[in-house]
Order: structure tokens, then C-alpha cells, then sequence
């Protein structure tokens, strides 16, 4: 999987302390990945359905179950990416698929955008004086690789439904 420039090994480093201080709250700090998401674009909100299920709120959807079940899932890519921080390409399958569902379900490959400021707010929000201006860089560099993989899933299905 090509990100453009590869993280460097210091990178990597800053990638797997910041998240390992996060490793104790995965829902916790999925919470307030998902809430500023939210804030910054609600129209995501109705792209979260379950069993036909329209949320009224976005403080509805982020207490359903199923919902903080998806949030669990989206840790859990996260914790993936981290793990195979020397060899991200062993995931791009997975991550092609996995755009392939995103798109399946409605999402637009521009609200990545937003969900990756959303992970640098909760990045910032929960590491605090530890989110320094290389984290926020190391962080960026691997959202984007991972964004990349997921794309590729949208340009493997031809274009409308």
C-alpha cells in the first residue's frame, strides 16, 4: 500500500505510543471521534441505519448499541493499521472491501475527509499535551495511506447504480 511518502521509523514509533495510551478506552474515545463528526457534518447522521431505523439525533444513534458496536469496528481498523504499521500493504484487500461496503451504504469517498479531522480531534482531545505537531503529521500520513486502500474500492465499481 503506497501513501505517497512511507512513515519513517520515528513515526511509527509516535503512532504506536499515542495509540497505546488510547488502548485502554477504544469506545470511550471512539465516542468522541464519532461526536465531532457529527458536529461537523450531520448530514452523515441518516447514513446509520439499523433494522430501518432512522436516528432523531446524533446523541440517539451514538448510545444505540448497534452503533457502538460499529464504533468498536472502526477501533479495531484502527488498532489493525497500527499493528502492521511495517507492512500496511498485508491490509489493502481488506481495506478495498471495506470501501466497497462504505459505498454500498451511501458514504461519499469527500466525508473522509471529515472523518479524519474527526480522529485528529479525538487524537488531540484525548492524548492532550502528548499530541504534538509530529503526531498530528504521523497520524495524518497513516489515515491517508489507509483512506488510499479504501478508495480503491469505489474506483473497482463502475460508476451509478
Amino acid at each position: 500500500m503506497e501513501s505517497g511518502m512511507p512513515l519513517s521509523g520515528g513515526q511509527r514509533a509516535l503512532i504506536r505510543e499515542s495509540w497505546r495510551r488510547l488502548s485502554g478506552s477504544p469506545e470511550q474515545h471512539g465516542l468522541v471521534l464519532f461526536s465531532r463528526l457529527f458536529d461537523l457534518d450531520p448530514d452523515l447522521l441518516p447514513l446509520f441505519q439499523y433494522n430501518c431505523k432512522q436516528f432523531a439525533s446524533p446523541q440517539e444513534c451514538l448510545s444505540a448499541p448497534e452503533f457502538l458496536d460499529h464504533i468498536r469496528k472502526v477501533m479495531l481498523v484502527i488498532d489493525s493499521a497500527v499493528s502492521h504499521l511495517e507492512n500496511l500493504s498485508c491490509l489493502e484487500e481488506y481495506l478495498c472491501n471495506l470501501g466497497k461496503k462504505h459505498q454500498a451504504v451511501g458514504v461519499k469517498v469527500e466525508s473522509f475527509s471529515t472523518v479524519g479531522e474527526s480522529l485528529l480531534y479525538m487524537l488531540e482531545k484525548c492524548l492532550g499535551a502528548a499530541f504534538s505537531p509530529e503526531v498530528q503529521e504521523a497520524w495524518s500520513k497513516l489515515y491517508s495511506a489507509v483512506v488510499k486502500a479504501m478508495q480503491r474500492g469505489w474506483e473497482s465499481l463502475p460508476e451509478g447504480d
